[in-house]
């Protein structure tokens, strides 16, 4: 699946998470949650604890993808950061083969992250999933506790 196509609902299925289990997941420690928003994105609206940052326009740009034009207006809005490919790979080896982990990817509403696992999983990382409803879903199940 390429950047201008959309998940099917049936690969909607196979690629999503919800974020409760998602939460179970990470809480009993089968799962690392991946916030692959950008730096001013979370500087804007909140961190999601205990998440690991990576920004995906970066690593899209390190890995040779084009980006889409509103990718392109989404990075141009921030200070982007040099991802190296080295970093990058050491950390995702670590979490996904390492610990064994489910790599959880979470952006804003939840389709970022549906292309993000989608391009973790044509990298070799097959345990990748995308947190349905994404920040706005967190947000509101932790103003509901």
């Amino acid at each position: 699946m390429n950047a201008e196509q959309t998940a099917s609902p049936q690969e909607l299925t196979l690629l999503e998470i919800s974020l409760p289990s998602a939460m179970e997941m990470c809480r009993l420690g089968l799962a690392t949650m991946i916030d692959i928003r950008q730096s001013f994105e979370i500087e804007l609206k909140g961190a999601i604890p205990d998440a690991v940052h990576i920004p995906m326009f970066e690593v899209k740009v390190m890995l040779g993808h084009t980006l889409t034009e509103d990718e392109q207006d989404i990075l141009d809005a921030g200070q982007p950061k040099d991802v190296d490919a080295k970093g990058f790979f050491t950390m995702i080896n670590q979490l996904h083969h390492g610990r064994d982990h489910l790599l959880l990817c979470i952006c804003n509403s939840g389709r970022r992250s549906v292309t993000a696992a989608e391009l973790l999983r044509s990298l070799g990382y097959p345990k990748a999933l995308s947190v349905a409803g994404g920040f706005q879903a967190w947000k509101k199940l932790r103003a509901a506790q």
